[in-house]
Parts: structure tokens; sequence; C-alpha cells
């Protein structure tokens, strides 16, 4: 259903197109996630589930997959305006 969506974040990613925000980097430290986990469960994974965002109304997406390890890992992601993707929490389910 969102095979678009999903084809440009892995784009992204593979480019080295995105940031992580502060909140998503505390909880990938805090479940024990390396970077490498969440290019993995972008590039390995499915979405899940889209949402708006409530302040700026921008389509954010969960994206479950795999990380190196083989765990499960659960990226929330959107894509910006200015092109890049935007990783805003990650966490193991």
């Amino acid at each position: 259903m969102f095979d678009r969506i999903l084809k440009r974040m892995r784009e992204k990613v593979r480019t080295r197109q995105y940031v992580m925000t502060l909140h998503a980097e505390e909880e990938m430290d805090e479940d024990g996630l390396t970077i490498f986990d969440v290019e993995s469960g972008i590039l390995t994974g499915e979405i899940m589930e889209r949402q708006k965002e409530r302040v700026t109304a921008e389509w954010k997406y969960l994206v479950k997959g795999k990380t190196l390890t083989g765990d499960d890992v659960i990226v929330v992601a959107k894509l910006s305006p200015t092109g890049k993707l935007v990783i805003i929490t990650v966490y193991r389910p």
C-alpha cells in the first residue's frame, strides 16, 4: 500500500540522506540499538501504519523491520519537505 513511500525511504537510507532527532538517538541508546540496526530496520521492513502529526499535519510512518541480529525494531519516520528522511523515534516492540 505504501510501496512508493517505502522505496523513497530506503533510497534515503542508502544515500545517507537522513537525520535523526535527539529523541530517536536517546531511544536507540536506551534499547541498545545502533544506527546500523535502524538502517537495517528500514531496509528490511514494511510500513505497518501511517499517522498524521497533530502540529505539522505531516504524515509519519511506522516501519517494522529487523535489526542486524534479526530482532524486531520499529522505526517511526517521515519524509521532510527538504527531501531528507527524518527518523523521529525507534524502539523494540
